[in-house]
């Protein structure tokens, strides 16, 4: 599951041939890999590594609550990550480990001893990458954002397309720059809650629903939570399809607007698009495309799945059964 290592010798710093310059900003959500190459050991800046395997159940553990998960951080340390990056814990840090669901998201003061631990602070740019389709690089992204930190990128083509194009890499650990403290401005408009999303089912709030499952468990032939399929109403965006699969490199231009046309079209003259998945992973890759595309706004359903459907009051739709 694990992107390629290409056989090129690690190295264990940064950017040992270049001086440090002064700390780039960044103009974008999303920057390339070559942007980031002419940046590495620029000063305040962070590079995470925010990488997380999903693993299929096994058969003995039909009707668990969704997939279980692997840390990245064995593959950072030991099969390579991009010279100078710090993990970023999914599991414990950068989520509220006492939440109702995994990776659940983290209080203000949670996230604020988070970004501190890896050595952020407001003086800082931070690019972060996953060595999958970017969904974990995104949510993180998500998470700085809807904490008032906007000098915050998702590298292009993470950690598949550094390595597809033999640029140098690390391995081991390395250890987070020190940083002042971290403070945290919440923005509550970029996540809703179960009650709002069933005010878009009834019909009395005007947003649309746009589902980040991959399209099997959309259509409610595949997956493991004990109740399958969608909310009703929602339009199929998964985050898979985001990226070329090519290159992994997110999708541009007219082959994004054409991914994401069904979502926009679908909403009100709101213009308020609700992401979700089964636990608010995938969502943020999808809200990271909408947001490239210009539409301003979009929110998380944090619970997801993973809450909507664990509610046996609460609808599901299942076309494909």
């Amino acid at each position: 599951m694990s992107a390629p290592v290409p056989s090129s010798p690690a190295v264990s710093s940064p950017a040992a041939s270049s001086p440090v310059v002064s700390s780039p900003v960044v103009s974008s959500p999303v920057v390339s890999t070559q942007w980031l190459a002419d940046h590495l050991g620029s000063d305040n800046l962070v590079v995470l590594d925010a990488t997380v395997f999903a693993l299929a159940p096994s058969s003995t553990e039909a009707g668990a609550a969704g997939p279980r998960y692997l840390s990245g951080r064995d593959d950072y340390l030991t099969k390579g990550h991009i010279p100078g990056a710090v993990f970023a814990d999914l599991f414990d840090v950068f989520s509220d480990p006492a939440g109702d669901y995994d990776f659940s998201r983290p209080s203000a003061e949670l996230f604020e001893a988070a970004a501190a631990s890896v050595g952020i602070d407001n003086g800082t740019t931070v690019v972060v990458y996953d060595a999958v389709v970017g969904q974990w690089a995104a949510r993180i992204w998500w998470l700085f954002r809807s904490f008032g930190y906007d000098d915050v990128a998702v590298l292009d083509g993470g950690l598949t397309k550094w390595h597809a194009e033999t640029r140098p890499f690390a391995t081991g650990g390395t250890r987070p720059r020190n940083a002042g403290g971290f403070v945290a401005k919440p923005r509550p408009e970029l996540w809703v809650d179960k009650s709002f999303v069933e005010s878009i089912v009834a019909g009395k709030a005007d947003a649309a629903l746009v589902c980040s499952l991959p399209p099997a468990e959309f259509a409610g032939t595949a997956g493991s939570r004990p109740r399958a399929g969608h909310i009703p109403g929602s339009i199929s965006l998964p985050a898979g399809a985001l990226v070329d699969p090519a290159t992994n490199a997110f999708l541009r231009g007219d082959r994004l607007t054409a991914t994401i046309a069904p979502a926009v079209a679908a909403v009100g003259s709101s213009g308020h698009l609700v992401t979700y998945c089964g636990g608010g992973i995938a969502a943020a890759a999808s809200a990271l495309a909408l947001v490239r595309a210009g539409n301003e706004h979009v929110s998380i359903y944090d619970g997801s799945l993973n809450e909507w459907a664990a509610d046996a009051s609460a609808p599901l739709s299942a076309p494909g059964r």
